[in-house]
């Protein structure tokens, strides 16, 4: 078979209604498509098997991780012309193919089985999270998800987020030419200063990572801080990263779930890209447990990301490859949603600050980071680990881009029993 892209290709826009944007070159050496486009390249008909027995973006993710497709130029390039033709239309792939009882899709989905090969189809890579059991956020079940993500090793962490160690949106208060570096300074100070946190403050940081924002808190605002993570990874770099820096006596991390954290009050608290782990059916627990940790007049900055609100929100449903291979469990709640129910636990919430465009920048620099360091990330943890963080980085930072979704700063108060809430009168003036 000399002539599997063209058949691909053909094929591909019966199903899709629609010219392919993408050149394609095949396992046999064969190619088709616009010349000066980018190239999807599919080393494997193992890749199109998986694609019948999983339409749509879980069969892509499959065949992508296990190196079955791969992309040649540029991958934004493609993710841009696939999100427009596939998934801008509303729908996922499985979705857009016409019915099967339509004659002349019968016949492609039919051409498509013949090229693909013998059946059954491949299992899943191993990067592929299986077995998951017990209710849906339960503390077991969300400490084996946490691990899942985050326990793939600091050395590969390290390559993709540089020295600051923050995976979170950075903030590029000057400019797209600062580097990454000192964006996240920036975004780690600007939350400081939004707590108005000030010496001998006690902050806790949900969710706290390798322990960047507990060592700028005490650092540079005398906070004393408690840092708390599921994962035992991230508290073992975070505490020696604390001892290097001579904070011991300011700083401690626990590994534990924020659900049983006993110690407040608190004067301040924050949670930087943890709640998407927390889930619709325990933000309310969540909000309610950060509320009861908090002093009258302390402040909450929870960083987080939204997805757009669904016409019907019943019909939202958890994406198929980040669930099954980046945040197990992991969902998106709209903006209002998450707004109303930090009020509903009794918070006033003072200031929304979207930084939707700073993601798509951040995520961009953590590519290139991968790119660059690509035979160590392989090294440090799989190739097929790195290969779904460079997809789901690159995918995501399109996705802010193109507004999908979002992510914003939300500054709340515990205000005292007669309703004084120690802000500022202005908005935006960020201190005491």
């Amino acid at each position: 078979m000399a002539d599997a892209a063209l058949r691909l290709t053909t094929l591909a826009e019966e199903l899709l209604g629609a010219p392919l944007p993408v050149r394609i070159r095949a396992w046999d050496g064969s190619e088709s498509g616009p010349p000066d486009a980018p190239t999807l390249i599919i080393r494997n008909r193992r890749a199109l098997r998986r694609l019948l027995w999983k339409p749509g973006e879980l069969g892509l993710a499959r065949a992508w991780v296990s190196g079955e497709i791969d992309v040649e130029g540029d991958l934004y390039a493609v993710l841009e012309q696939l999100a427009g033709l596939i998934w801008e239309r509303g729908a996922d792939a499985k979705d857009t193919v016409h019915p099967v009882r339509d004659p002349r899709m019968r016949a492609a989905a039919l051409g498509l089985v013949q090229i693909a090969g013998p059946w059954p189809p491949p299992a899943p890579p191993a990067e592929e999270i299986r077995g998951r059991h017990g209710a849906l956020h339960t503390k077991r079940r969300d400490k084996a998800a946490i691990s899942h993500h985050y326990d793939v090793g600091n050395d590969f962490y390290e390559l993709v987020l540089g020295p600051s160690m923050v995976y979170s949106c950075a903030y590029w208060d000057s400019g797209a030419d600062f580097t990454l570096e000192d964006a996240q300074r920036d975004k780690l100070d600007l939350i400081c200063r939004k707590l108005a946190l000030k010496e001998g403050d006690r902050l806790l940081d949900v969710g706290c990572g390798w322990g960047s924002m507990a060592i700028h808190a005490a650092r540079h605002y005398g906070a004393r801080v408690t840092g708390v993570t599921l994962s035992r990874e991230q508290a073992a770099y975070a505490r020696k990263r604390i001892a290097e820096e001579g904070l011991t006596d300011r700083i401690e991390i626990r590994v534990q779930d924020y659900r049983d954290v006993r110690d407040g009050p608190y004067d301040a608290i924050s949670s930087i890209g943890m709640a998407e782990h927390v889930g619709s059916v325990q933000y309310r627990e969540y909000a309610d447990a950060l509320y009861a940790l908090l002093r009258p007049g302390g402040r909450l900055l929870n960083h987080q990301i939204a997805r757009r609100p669904e016409q019907n929100e019943d019909e939202y449903r958890i994406d198929d490859f980040i669930d099954a291979y980046v945040f197990p469990d992991g969902e998106l709640a709209p903006l209002g949603r998450t707004l109303a129910t930090l009020e509903e636990a009794g918070f006033e919430a003072r200031d929304v600050e979207s930084i939707r465009e700073h993601y798509a920048l951040t995520l961009r620099r953590w590519v290139s980071n991968l790119e660059k360091h690509w035979a160590r990330a392989v090294r440090s943890t799989s190739p097929g680990r790195a290969r779904v963080w460079r997809l789901y980085m690159a995918a995501s930072a399109i996705s802010f881009e193109r507004n999908k979704i979002g992510v914003n700063q939300i500054l709340a108060v515990k205000t005292t029993e007669s309703g004084a809430s120690g802000m500022p009168a202005r908005a935006r003036v960020w201190g005491g």
